[in-house]
């Protein structure tokens, strides 16, 4: 039988998950979502403006995210929310996304995990940052 307590990690423990963003991926989360801005998906449009080319949607980086978040066992627990969400840079198609999610802190007594989350593209500047709040739910 799997063990679902409460996982205390040290602090400063991370995960990582890295992913390429595909044209694809952008459309089919347009088709999720049903957010069709010519930011994502019109390639002349966003010609003339300040990125000079389509962008990714900045909440494609938060499944990014909850990926990495995925990828350390805490337990059996659960998102609460993502909080002081930040999109910082642009994400264009081919860019390579490093997400990083760090434990940060515990509240013991509410059993509440929150982490440090920090998307870098392959350039290593910082394109998304947030701070995850799981709860642990038996």
């Amino acid at each position: 039988m799997e063990d679902t307590s409460f996982k205390e990690v040290p602090l400063g423990t991370s995960s990582v998950f890295t992913k390429t963003v595909s044209e694809s991926d952008v459309y089919l989360y347009a088709g999720i979502s049903g957010d069709f801005s010519p930011n994502h998906v019109n390639e002349e449009y966003m010609s003339g403006g300040k990125y000079g080319r389509r962008v990714a949607h900045g909440t494609l980086l938060l499944g990014f995210m909850s990926a990495a978040s995925a990828n350390l066992y805490l337990g059996r627990t659960v998102s609460l929310g993502y909080d002081r969400v930040r999109f910082t840079g642009p994400v264009f198609f081919g860019d390579t996304i490093r997400t990083e999610y760090k434990i940060a802190r515990y509240d013991m007594e509410k059993k509440r995990v929150f982490a440090d989350v920090t998307c870098t593209n392959q350039r290593n500047e910082t394109v998304a940052v947030a701070t995850n709040i799981r709860a642990y739910v038996g």
